[in-house]
């Protein structure tokens, strides 16, 4: 078969019908109905892990508005004959997102909020014109459809929504949210410090949530996604038969992104089999319940990319989706001490963390546990073992992209926050030529900022660029100069003079006099400061460094 690879592709008729590439996750639908018992099931996720795909798929298969046999053809869900028989496009379907509920300030997102309870109506708009409806929520019905519901009437909206259905189709609906938590997490990014739009939000969505689940009589079951857990009595407080299943759950943990087989397959058809290393590399890595699983958002851009240019390099993809606001408020905590597991994670290391994941949003960062379970449930860590049960947990980053995230969120803290009389210090004493006080402050700054990549020499010499590109200079890095390329080059054309620098990282702490030299031994070798015509000043360095500790030695002529 030709492989097409649907990037961005949630409407599950629309993928179908497309012939785009669809990993078989239909058994899903199966599972949830005949192996549990719940009225209310909440997955979470982190995004870009196919829930929406997964919802649109469960509102074509039973919607008793459609006809979408031949969508599910060829599919596994089709082998369960009778099932299908009694389910299949058999039951009212309520579907809607809270995605776009997002905004600066609550007045706009509650609007929006509105807008989508109103799209929903728009999209049924034969529930106002049946007879068998209520005649008083037929009103309520136009007026949440014109945008001009009282709050009390949008709060029980979709149980309205729900007891028409049920009267016009004479059965029980099923309720399908997606995204429910967005209005909450950007209250919460969004609010004051008095955070009045959060419990704002919070009010209208657990108004909302009390109404649909609890004691309806209207409701078949409900299948909710979200990317956190909100904890029950703050948002689901009194529903009945409530199952959650978290990236800590084994149930239902193979169906949310692409297992190791999965992907052979898409790259058996696609006849890219020689990408394997690299997409496991990158996108692979997070571990759901006791499954490893690639994110499927990042193999699908991938694949597409590949197809179009057979040579394309991978890259991160994810980071494009979400705000990285939540690694930053780690970093920026004075009292958690988290630089070192920081570390840690970013040199390939795991740390063992308690985790809940039941949290609320108003509360997430009262305590260094809730952050890590924040991280844990975004997608930035993973446990380290599937098999790793209970309350603390190995945590490690999952690959290469979201590890990459990791270092540039850290590189733009150390950038934004860094002392700038410290730098200035720094600089100065470079072109003053003095050894011991650029040993002393190149090593303070290393010791109040996060290392990465084990100490190699690419780190160091990113972090020395880093400072003299954030005080304004312009560096030249490992251009030819001379017989070589020397790590730094810096050049003060004002004041006529430049700085020249090679970088070593040494193995032992003992070792750094002698890396120190043989730096120096290069610069002469190689003729670096040649060609610097113009120049009355040229100061050259070898500096070595051993993990936080720095050693400049100047070049004297």
């Amino acid at each position: 078969m030709t492989f097409k690879a649907g990037v961005g592709k949630s409407d599950f008729e629309a993928l179908r019908k497309s012939n785009n590439y669809y990993v078989d996750k239909t058994e899903f639908i199966y599972e949830l109905v005949e192996e549990t018992d719940n009225q209310v099931s909440l997955f979470t996720r982190p995004r870009r892990f196919g829930k929406t795909l997964m919802m649109s798929m469960l509102a074509n298969f039973f919607s008793i508005r459609k006809e979408n046999k031949s969508i599910f053809e060829g599919l596994r869900i089709t082998a369960h004959i009778e099932f299908c028989e009694k389910w299949m496009n058999q039951y009212p379907v309520l579907f809607i997102t809270f995605k776009d509920a997002e905004a600066e300030e609550f007045g706009v997102a509650y609007d929006k909020l509105k807008n989508s309870i109103a799209d929903v109506c728009k999209s049924i708009p034969e529930l106002g014109e049946k007879s068998a409806a209520n005649p008083a929520d037929v009103q309520i019905f136009e007026r949440l459809m014109f945008n001009e519901a009282s709050d009390a009437e949008v709060q029980s909206s979709l149980k309205t929504i729900m007891r028409m259905m049920h009267m016009v189709y004479g059965k029980k609906v099923i309720l399908l949210i997606d995204e429910y938590d967005v209005p909450l997490a950007n209250a919460s990014e969004k609010g004051t410090k008095t955070n009045q739009y959060y419990s704002a939000m919070l009010d209208v969505l657990k108004g909302i949530m009390s109404t649909a689940l609890k004691d309806n009589e209207y409701l078949e079951f409900a299948v909710i996604t979200g990317c956190l857990r909100i904890a029950k009595e703050s948002i689901f407080t009194g529903t009945n038969n409530f199952a959650s299943y978290s990236v800590l759950d084994e149930d239902f943990s193979e169906y949310f992104g692409f297992s190791e087989d999965e992907v052979e397959e898409i790259l058996t058809v696609a006849d890219r089999n020689d990408k394997a290393d690299v997409i496991k590399e990158w996108y692979d890595g997070y571990v759901f319940g006791n499954h490893s699983v690639y994110c499927p958002w990042d193999v699908m851009n991938y694949m597409s990319a590949l197809k179009k240019r057979p040579d394309a390099k991978p890259k991160n993809y994810w980071k494009f989706t979400s705000h990285n606001g939540i690694l930053l408020s780690f970093v920026e905590r004075a009292d958690f001490d988290v630089t070192g597991k920081f570390e840690t994670l970013l040199n390939g290391g795991t740390i063992t963390q308690s985790i809940s994941d039941e949290l609320t949003y108003d509360t997430l960062h009262i305590s260094e546990d809730h952050l890590w379970s924040v991280l844990l449930m975004t997608g930035y860590v993973t446990k380290s073992d599937p098999d790793d049960v209970g309350e603390t947990v190995a945590l490690k980053i999952p690959n290469r992209e979201i590890a990459s995230i990791f270092e540039d969120t850290v590189i733009v803290y150390f950038k934004d926050t860094a002392d700038t009389s410290e730098l200035r210090n720094l600089i100065n004493a470079l072109w003053e030529g003095d050894e011991i006080q650029a040993s002393r402050r190149i090593s303070d700054l290393l010791w109040y900022t996060i290392s990465y990549n084990d100490y190699h020499e690419d780190y160091y010499h990113a972090f020395l660029a880093g400072i003299f590109v954030g005080r304004g200079y312009h560096v030249e890095s490992n251009k030819e100069k001379g017989l070589g390329r020397p790590d730094i080059l810096l050049k003060d054309k004002k004041n006529h003079r430049a700085i020249i620098i090679e970088a070593k990282r040494s193995s032992r702490e003992s070792d750094m006099d002698q890396d120190c030299d043989e730096a120096i031994d290069q610069i002469i070798a190689e003729k670096y400061a040649e060609g610097l015509y113009g120049y009355t000043q040229v100061f050259c360095y070898g500096i070595s460094f051993f993990q936080k500790q720095a050693r400049v030695k100047k070049l004297h002529r």
